[in-house]
């Protein structure tokens, strides 16, 4: 028998992170990236606040909205070739090396994904239907690393591709696309205005005083699924305003 004690022993030792209802949001931090409303028509996206704060290794990136988190998905263009992906993003100073990647490769960012023409978390089944392949267009999470890239929009960043025969370094859970993607099982929670993703990394180490921002946008595949294969194509708003990752993660 498994005594009371033990398992209560057991718990103490495992890190814990608080409920939504226990987090203030984005916007009622005082460290927060505050914003300005009417930044984008879709309230959904339009951001008020952008914020990550930590306990331990387990480090919690939110955002606050104009209207409600998460409402708005994009319209299925019946292909992956073309297929649009909403997204609320986090870039962060990190190297990609603390979560698996090349490193120094590009960009860092956590992503809140929808994208209802394709599923490329193969190891998760967010909908618990039993099918872990139909699942895209629920929000779910990435760790992408952005760059610029000539056949992307002019100024517009992508996710990095991985050239045929290169066998970069890449997460454990990398779900098997030639980009330097990751599909680590977070999910993304929302409460009203908010959403908010709890990701753990392996250690402290580099985490205090990370810079980070938060930007909600629009992605498209390319239409020939060929290099580059996953374009920024709108961005909606930038906590910050100029991209210049002011928030410090404490």
């Amino acid at each position: 028998m498994i005594r009371p004690a033990f398992i209560a022993a057991l718990a103490a030792l495992l890190p814990t992170t608080p409920s939504l209802a226990d987090t203030p949001h984005a916007a009622d931090r005082k460290d927060a990236i505050q914003a300005s409303e009417g930044a984008t028509p879709v309230a959904a996206f339009d951001i008020l606040a952008a914020h990550a704060h930590r306990s331990g290794r387990i480090v919690t990136f939110h955002m606050t909205t104009a209207g409600t988190a998460g409402s708005v998905t994009p319209e299925p263009a019946g292909a992956l070739g073309g297929a649009p992906v909403h997204s609320y993003v986090w870039p962060t100073s990190l190297d990609p090396a603390v979560v698996g990647f090349e490193a120094k490769s590009g960009i860092l960012a956590l992503a809140a994904t929808s994208h209802p023409d394709f599923d490329d978390t193969p190891l998760f089944d967010e909908n618990r239907d039993g099918d872990p392949a139909n699942d895209g267009g629920d929000w779910h999470s990435h760790w992408v690393v952005l760059t610029a890239d000539e056949g992307c929009p002019e100024g517009a960043l992508g996710v990095r591709n991985i050239p045929e025969g290169a066998t970069p370094r890449l997460p454990a859970t990398w779900p098997g696309l030639p980009l330097y993607i990751d599909s680590p099982g977070f999910t993304p929670l929302f409460d009203g205005p908010e959403i908010s993703v709890s990701v753990g990394f392996a250690d402290e180490t580099g985490l205090p005083e990370t810079a980070y921002d938060g930007v909600t946008a629009a992605l498209r595949v390319n239409t020939s699924v060929h290099a580059p294969l996953l374009c920024v194509e709108d961005v909606f708003d930038v906590a910050s305003g100029d991209l210049s990752l002011p928030g410090r993660l404490k």
